[in-house]
């Protein structure tokens, strides 16, 4: 499934993330192993992390100055949409970071104070499934999962989840395959924390998107077959077959037309490419408050990705497994 050149290739250590996952998820080394320790302590000295924490405020934040008005406590830590501190945070979740660096510790703080505290102004437990989901599975992975504002996170995703399975932003509608995040987060909570409830919820939200082969909602979405990252709150087939398979659903019969998508993208050299940094144009209101919309880019498009090429192959790794 990975050709030696593209594992070669991953494995190479001027992007430690990709290598620490190369390392942990296509060759199954234990984080005792002294290369995966290696490639883990340099994630935040070299390569995307890096780049990221380079810009970070030295309170802990991404944005040029702390709020100050009603208006500007609302998109505090959101927008820019894509440049601002929750989207920068969600990547570092991503690339391995933890609450083990103390500027991961301050960027965690700053989310706590301004949308996770229960005095705050404006927090996240008003907010749409999506922020909700984007900051439960970010915060656990960072290793706050015992928080209790973060649980509660989570018993609100537990309490959203519609009648089919899905997720929503808006009251009242069905569950959508857009909304992916609720999932995600319940899939970064580590099995030993997953309660009856969590298990039965991951149940239910899986069956949602296999009776969908991931793709069967309405009319073809193009958007959907377009790969990206980061995947901030874009949904696309390799957004859903990574999450259904590392929830343990890689041998279900009814990933296969998403399976074949992801086989036809695959480049000659064995790669995947990013198709756009976003998939789709931005079309919700969120976006009108801003003149132009900057995506972080950790790749550029229409080139052999890193990232979206290992996502693809642990992918495929799994499936080769259960079948």
């Amino acid at each position: 499934m990975t050709p030696k050149p593209v594992l070669d290739w991953l494995l190479e250590d001027n992007q430690p993330s990709a290598r620490y996952y190369a390392l942990t998820d296509l060759l199954d080394r234990k984080e005792g192993d002294p290369e995966v320790r290696a490639a883990r302590a340099k994630i935040s000295r070299t390569g995307w992390a890096s780049d990221i924490l380079n810009r970070q405020g030295p309170n802990g934040y991404w944005e040029r100055r702390e709020p100050r008005t009603v208006q500007e406590y609302l998109f505090f830590l959101w927008f820019p949409e894509f440049s601002a501190t929750i989207w920068s945070a969600i990547v570092l979740a991503d690339l391995g970071l933890t609450r083990a660096d103390p500027r991961v510790r301050k960027t965690a703080d700053r989310l706590f104070e301004y949308k996770l505290g229960l005095s705050s102004m404006i927090n996240l437990y008003h907010e749409e499934m999506c922020a909700v989901g984007n900051a439960a599975r970010t915060l656990v992975r960072f290793g706050y999962g015992d928080d209790p504002r973060v649980k509660r996170l989570y018993e609100w995703i537990l309490e959203d989840q519609r009648s089919n399975g899905g997720w929503n932003c808006s009251q009242g509608t069905p569950g959508t395959l857009e909304r992916w995040e609720p999932l995600a987060a319940l899939a970064a909570l580590p099995k030993s924390k997953r309660t009856n409830r969590i298990e039965r919820s991951i149940e239910l939200g899986a069956e949602f998107y296999l009776r969908r082969r991931l793709f069967h909602e309405g009319s073809r979405y193009a958007p959907w077959f377009r790969f990206h990252y980061p995947n901030h709150y874009f949904y696309d087939l390799l957004v859903g077959l990574d999450l259904l398979t590392k929830l343990g659903y890689a041998e279900d019969r009814r990933l296969r037309p998403a399976l074949e998508v992801m086989s036809k993208k695959r480049r000659r050299d064995g790669s995947w490419a990013i198709d756009r940094p976003t998939p789709d144009a931005p079309a919700s209101l969120l976006h009108l408050h801003v003149k132009k919309v900057r995506p972080l880019q950790l790749e550029p498009p229409g080139r052999p990705s890193k990232w979206v090429t290992l996502t693809a192959l642990r992918v495929l790794k799994k499936v080769e497994e259960a079948s």
